[in-house]
């Protein structure tokens, strides 16, 4: 059995790390998946520890997908409370939500735990792979932590080495790569593109009314 402090002490070395060296995917190399592109389908695990391929959760229904920045990050525990207020809305449309975060299994379905989650997937992607298929870059300091202080803008690793052991002790630590930037997708069930909202900064939340005409759009078969 893994020792679950290990995992999240690995983790935030990893956000430490990730930190010291700063963005460097803040632009795409080739064009991204567009609307009326075909959706790429990834092959990751899920919080239980099985293997899934995307293109389940749209092969039945349209696929809201949400992609996390990290298990550690202030503005997905406010996405995760918007969610449970949305998710009820974005069912009775008809789409399967599902989440994709970074990590381990393990500590996916901690997360899911801790913050109450509707009962949905949360697919992890150590590696990216999913990230960057779905042409999610890396943001700057100004698009990470344009609200902290200077030094956190400065990218100074003292000031946010401090921040990762209060994070820690208030049992809310920082975890893998802080600069990954999230996306949310709408995917109809011949896996069409109908929405690509990639955030510009970490609190760029799209109006649920948004997503749903999306998802609407899926079931009226209008591409």
């Amino acid at each position: 059995m893994t020792d679950y402090q290990s995992l999240i002490d690995n983790a935030e070395q990893n956000c430490l790390d990730f930190w010291k060296r700063g963005p460097k995917r803040t632009k795409w190399t080739s064009l991204p998946p567009q609307v009326g592109d075909i959706a790429p389908d990834i092959r990751l695990t899920n919080q239980v520890g099985n293997a899934v391929q995307l293109s389940e959760y749209w092969n039945k229904s349209s696929a809201l997908i949400l992609f996390w920045r990290h298990f550690g990050c202030g503005c997905g525990m406010d996405r995760a409370k918007r969610l449970i207020e949305e998710y009820e809305e974005y069912v009775e449309e008809g789409a399967t939500v599902v989440i994709i975060g970074q990590g381990d299994h393990e500590r996916a379905a901690e997360y899911a735990l801790k913050y109450d989650l509707p009962p949905i997937d949360i697919l992890v992607d150590p590696d990216e792979i999913a990230y960057e298929s779905y042409g999610l870059l890396e943001g700057k300091p100004s698009q990470i932590v344009f609200d902290a202080p200077e030094a956190f803008q400065r990218r100074e690793y003292e000031a946010f080495e401090q921040l990762a052991k209060e994070r820690r002790e208030a049992g809310r630590p920082l975890v893998d790569n802080p600069w990954l930037l999230p996306g949310e997708f709408v995917v109809d069930q011949s896996g069409v593109l109908l929405l690509t909202y990639r955030y510009n900064y970490c609190e760029d939340f799209p109006d649920r009314r948004v997503l749903i005409a999306a998802i609407r759009e899926a079931r009226w078969g209008i591409s």
